[in-house]
């Protein structure tokens, strides 16, 4: 076999362990996720956008603004993916807020909360997880 086609089989199985890392891989929290929107629809958020309960974002209390997170609803299998835009929650014991947007897709705007775990799927540019060595 040409030793091209090998290193094209290897990227293609690395970039395919990849994808399956980060959609079945663990999960970087694991908690209650709730959900807001009245009283803050319109208002500006810990990164200075403006609030809209309808769409899809997420408050979370140490993730930078702009990480992009797949929540995934424990009990039913149901996920979401949201961009970190705000700072909370800040009821103990939760570790994410959804937008109204968000929780609908979530299937959880009547229960309230519901245990999640969540996936990073991006970090937002620039962001060095680690420091260099």
């Amino acid at each position: 076999m040409k030793e091209w086609v090998i290193y094209l089989l290897i990227g293609v199985a690395v970039v395919g362990l990849a994808v399956v890392y980060s959609l079945f891989g663990p999960y970087y929290e694991v908690g209650i996720a709730s959900w807001y929107g009245p009283g803050f629809d319109g208002n500006y958020t810990a990164n200075g956008e403006i609030y809209d309960m309808n769409g899809i974002s997420a408050a979370h209390k140490t993730l930078p603004f702009g990480t992009i997170v797949r929540v995934v609803d424990l009990e039913t299998g149901r996920s979401v993916v949201v961009r970190i835009n705000d700072r909370g929650p800040f009821v103990e014991g939760r570790i994410i807020d959804l937008s109204k947007g968000a929780a609908e897709r979530l299937g959880i705007i009547d229960k309230g909360i519901t245990k999640v775990g969540l996936r990073i799927i991006r970090w937002p540019d620039g962001y060095r997880r680690w420091p260099s060595g």
